[in-house]
């Protein structure tokens, strides 16, 4: 029998360091950054191409159509399969509640500095409140951005003093937001399950109360873009992620076949991105891949990030659907990927994910998955 570990979702303590936002206010073409936002790696790694390129396009008025469900699941399927990336259209979040939450995440992050941080981290080790993630020593190269991160689901968990009361209609905005992801993440998962040969209840069973979380990204502008970097390379340890680009400034870039490539959004698109726990749960069959965000010398980006996992009390192992006639598969012992990614942040927490856990042997007769 194999054996299994329990998922957690990630929190982490993070040490105080400079807001990067008042930072950039402070730099002048004649300033040099602080030598520890200065990234060598920036650009050591090629990058495929100059100019952005448009990720694939999933209509979830289509995939829900009866009309064109086939081809358009089919086309998922591809998509999770060779880009691990995609962006989603018609998702039925209202273009009003879209552009309101806009309006509030751009009046947050404009505020003085001593009202954002009426909201900073506790740092209680589950990340919520306004500063900086997964600092964890001083000698740590930075990211060149600040973030503002809520738990929303369960309802339970919400620790209401890092929701802001200013502008009036934020909190409301993302309750109403988070809700429409919850409704809308549960719709792509049967869709998911299905093209992995699973039965949809069983990826209901394993995200029921969808955990979720709310990560509002502020990149500013940086008179020496090409040095910095304005989130490190990594994959996320969700089983998906939705990201809303806040404004039209592009930074997002994905490593395909060794290379960076950089992306844009289509304009109120959710761009989704499968996470560790999705290959796990698919053993391989759909990736997990690193990216990263880039800043600019003249104009802040502005991201919203919803990251939906599983349930926290489940143990996680490939599904008995997708291990294929092997007699056995290896797994990745995710109950090891909190203190890993404790331990090293975000950077480069995929290659630890993939090459730094404990592996255990699945038999293919296995029939009890929890």
């Amino acid at each position: 029998m194999a054996k299994s570990v329990v998922h957690s979702q990630c929190g982490g303590y993070t040490l105080s360091v400079p807001n990067v936002q008042s930072l950039a206010t402070s730099l002048d073409k004649s300033t040099q950054i602080p030598e520890r936002y200065v990234r060598p790696e920036a650009n050591a790694d090629p990058i495929a191409r100059t100019n952005e390129i448009e990720l694939p396009v999933i209509d979830l008025a289509k995939l829900i159509d009866p009309e064109f469900s086939k081809e358009e699941a089919a086309k998922l399927h591809r998509t999770c399969q060779e880009w691990s990336f995609f962006q989603l259209v018609n998702h039925g979040v209202t273009e009003e509640l879209i552009e309101g939450l806009k309006a509030n995440t751009v009046e947050f992050f404009n505020k003085p500095l001593e009202e954002k941080m009426v909201y900073k981290q506790d740092n209680d080790g589950t990340l919520q409140g306004y500063g900086q993630a997964f600092v964890l020593s001083e000698e740590q190269k930075l990211d060149w951005s600040d973030m503002f991160y809520v738990t929303t689901r369960p309802v339970a968990l919400r620790n209401m003093k890092f929701w802001p009361t200013s502008p009036s209609t934020f909190r409301d905005n993302m309750d109403r937001y988070s809700l429409e992801l919850t409704k809308l993440a549960s719709c792509l998962w049967q869709y998911i399950a299905t093209n992995l040969g699973v039965a949809p209840e069983v990826f209901e069973q394993l995200f029921k109360d969808h955990p979720q979380g709310l990560r509002f990204n502020y990149y500013p502008p940086c008179p020496e873009a090409d040095k910095v970097i304005g989130i490190s390379p990594h994959s996320d340890a969700t089983g998906f992620s939705l990201l809303l680009q806040i404004n039209d400034v592009q930074g997002l870039q994905i490593r395909k076949d060794g290379e960076w490539i950089a992306v844009s959004a289509l304009p109120n698109a959710l761009i989704v991105n499968l996470g560790d726990i999705t290959e796990v749960l698919s053993n391989g069959i759909y990736k997990s891949i690193e990216h990263r965000g880039m800043t600019n010398t003249q104009h802040p980006r502005i991201s919203l990030v919803a990251f939906h996992g599983p349930d926290n009390s489940l143990m996680l192992r490939p599904l008995p659907e997708v291990v294929g006639d092997t007699t056995t598969k290896k797994i990745i012992s995710t109950g090891s990927l909190v203190p890993v990614f404790k331990k090293t942040g975000t950077n480069n927490k995929s290659w630890h994910f993939r090459n730094c856990q404990i592996y255990y042997l699945v038999p293919v007769f296995l029939k009890n998955r929890y």
